[in-house]
């Protein structure tokens, strides 16, 4: 079982302080530190004094609480910390306060184009004028120092008020940090899901980013171990799913919709983008050919209300320009370029 901050506050919800019938998370006595370690989990209780008369049944009926509506096997009992106001613990700083908006960029399965549509959609942002910058979070398939060609680059560190930081790369106008840059690319990455999810930690936490007007996260295909740890670390501003318009990239399109929009996530999804929406020869820039299948992203679109912010041709070019690390949307007079640069718009 994986135990969200979420579940740990709807189960607290249900305590109630006797002296004012208020449950405990309204009256704003559960304090801002969480800290959830595998099953172990542990907060702070404030009390507007020590000797409050309620202080040992509220803190019991809280541990109750978490037991009975999270999980029995969830270690919490000497766990949660009874202060006062003057002893309460300090607001945990904001992880990525400069950026003023984190966008997830994902999709129900592999091979629909994500990490292409992150790399390009950055790019277009930067190019409009924007500050950018691109985490590369698909940790098993890092694929964006190609896409840059900056495969080469070894981050170093910055120490920045104290901290030891990671530089990105800097490219096109984008800030880009990959867990490529430590591997040697032609390794295979093995690792179990607590690893690579510290490794995605760090990346976020621990990159000099500076600040940022957009942060994009191309994240894995699916609904994975990486997505979880990306909500519980950062406050997503929304997501961004990417299919083709096939019914079988449809359907776990719908899936990686359902999981943002879930309870446990509850990320809005604020868009959705179709690529190789049809195949369209150099030589016939006129011509459509939905080789796909056609309009699958429009019907998903008005099966949820989420916006289609674009369709994405397949044009040879695109495949050519990811290669050399010369993303397409460097060329808005290019068919792609330009669908790129409508797709920022519109985001």
């Amino acid at each position: 079982m994986t135990i969200y901050p979420k579940l740990i506050i709807e189960a607290l919800e249900k305590v109630r302080y006797p002296g004012s019938g208020q449950n405990i998370v309204e009256a704003g006595m559960l304090g801002d530190d969480i800290r959830i370690e595998g099953m172990k989990v542990s907060f702070s209780l404030i009390f507007k004094r020590m000797t409050d008369p309620f202080l040992r049944s509220v803190v019991k009926a809280a541990e109750q609480a978490v037991l009975t509506y999270v999980s029995p096997d969830v270690e919490i009992q000497g766990n949660i910390r009874a202060v006062a106001p003057e002893s309460a613990p300090a607001k945990a700083p904001a992880v990525l306060p400069e950026v003023a908006n984190i966008i997830a960029i994902a999709s129900g399965k592999g091979g629909v184009g994500k990490s292409t549509v992150s790399a390009n959609l950055a790019v277009a942002l930067a190019v409009k004028g924007y500050r950018v910058g691109l985490l590369d979070a698909d940790i098993f398939g890092p694929s964006q120092p190609k896409m840059f060609d900056v495969e080469d680059y070894r981050p170093p560190v910055r120490n920045v008020d104290g901290r030891d930081l990671i530089v990105p790369a800097e490219k096109y106008g984008v800030k880009l940090l990959s867990i490529g840059f430590f591997v040697d690319r032609n390794d295979a990455l093995v690792w179990r899901g607590p690893m690579a999810g510290n490794a995605l930690k760090q990346l976020i936490t621990e990159g000099d980013w500076g600040a940022l007007d957009y942060l994009l996260i191309d994240l894995p295909p699916g609904t994975s171990d990486i997505h979880l740890t990306l909500v519980q670390t950062v406050t997503l501003t929304g997501a961004i799913v990417v299919s083709t318009p096939q019914e079988v990239a449809i359907a776990d399109a719908r899936k990686a919709v359902s999981m943002f929009q879930g309870e446990k996530i509850n990320v809005p999804v604020i868009g959705l983008i179709e690529n190789m929406a049809w195949f369209t020869p150099a030589e016939l820039p006129e011509n459509k050919y939905f080789i796909f299948g056609r309009g699958g992203c429009a019907k998903l679109s008005g099966e949820t209300g989420i916006p289609l912010l674009g369709q994405i041709p397949v044009v040879q070019s695109i495949c050519e320009s990811g290669d050399a690390g010369e993303p397409v949307a460097l060329h808005s007079d290019t068919v792609t370029g330009s669908a790129f640069m409508a797709i920022a718009s519109a985001l």
